[in-house]
């Protein structure tokens, strides 16, 4: 897996998060977060709500995820779930491939950033993400049965050739989280958020697995049910770093508003060049 000239920066960034970079790869890493995710957090950060406690900032994070829970699917996601052809539903497969052929992958760097209460917790999370040290269960491989049974490439380097700069993006926030951003409160809180919003954000693709009869569909149906549990874990995650340590509010809520952001564009653009195919 190599950097071309045509390459954008998000494809660059992702080729560099799962190689090894030598001093020009690094520079232009940090160069590229820097234009990008530093500067969003930054911006996201300014204008962050003055919370007072940690207790403060959960319920904000309860009350949003009510929120986007209650205002329902976008168009995107119910063009998925009820109309999306099958080749429609590969599109969206194949372009979200660079993140679920490696999932939480790019989460491990976290754990050696954490005091011990809060890396448990958090670890916990990250052993069901790999199947509990059974292969089979490993959520990266729910993923290869789902495009195997599409009858689709299981190779990496296929989808790195085909996908969105916006889901490149939404792998490379969580490396950046995880290994460079100044605290790991933005990790925190933004992992808080996604594994809540997962519990909602996934059904349109569940939904889509049943109505086309997609038998590998746990990949999916598992996040809809373990995440529950993820979510309560991630929350208690920020109250082991408030016992170690005083909790930076403003980064966790960053994270949240940050990832919430990044998602969602990956999610219009994979659900929007489907729904181009109708007029190809």
């Amino acid at each position: 897996m190599r950097v071309s000239a045509g390459d954008g920066p998000q494809k660059r960034l992702y080729i560099h998060n799962r190689t090894v970079p030598d001093d020009d790869d690094y520079a232009e890493m940090l160069e590229t977060e820097r234009d990008w995710a530093v500067r969003l957090a930054a911006e996201h950060e300014a204008r962050a709500p003055r919370f007072s406690s940690r207790e403060e900032v959960l319920e904000a994070l309860r009350a949003r995820l009510e929120e986007e829970e209650r205002s329902g699917p976008s168009d995107d996601e119910r063009f998925l779930a009820e109309q999306a052809t099958l080749d429609q539903f590969k599109s969206v497969v194949a372009d979200f491939a660079v993140d679920g052929l490696v999932e939480s992958q790019s989460h491990l760097g976290i754990i050696r950033r954490l005091p011990a209460k809060a890396r448990t917790t958090v670890l916990r999370v990250l052993i069901d993400e790999f199947g509990c040290g059974n292969d089979d269960q490993e959520h990266a491989q729910l993923y290869t049965r789902l495009v195997t049974e599409l009858g689709m490439p299981t190779e990496l380097e296929y989808y790195v050739g085909v996908a969105p700069e916006e889901c490149f993006a939404y792998v490379n926030l969580f490396h950046w989280f995880a290994d460079r951003a100044s605290a790991p409160e933005y990790f925190l809180g933004a992992y808080a958020y996604f594994e809540s919003s997962v519990l909602y954000a996934f059904r349109s693709y569940a939904k889509a697995s049943k109505r086309l009869g997609i038998v590998n569909d746990k990949y999916y149906t598992e996040h809809l049910y373990i995440d529950a549990y993820h979510s309560k874990q991630m929350r208690g995650s920020i109250s082991a770093l408030e016992r170690h340590r005083p909790v930076d509010l403003a980064k966790v809520w960053t994270g949240v508003e940050l990832t919430s952001t990044v998602v969602a564009e990956a999610t219009k653009a994979a659900i929007g060049r489907a729904r181009a195919m109708v007029s190809a």
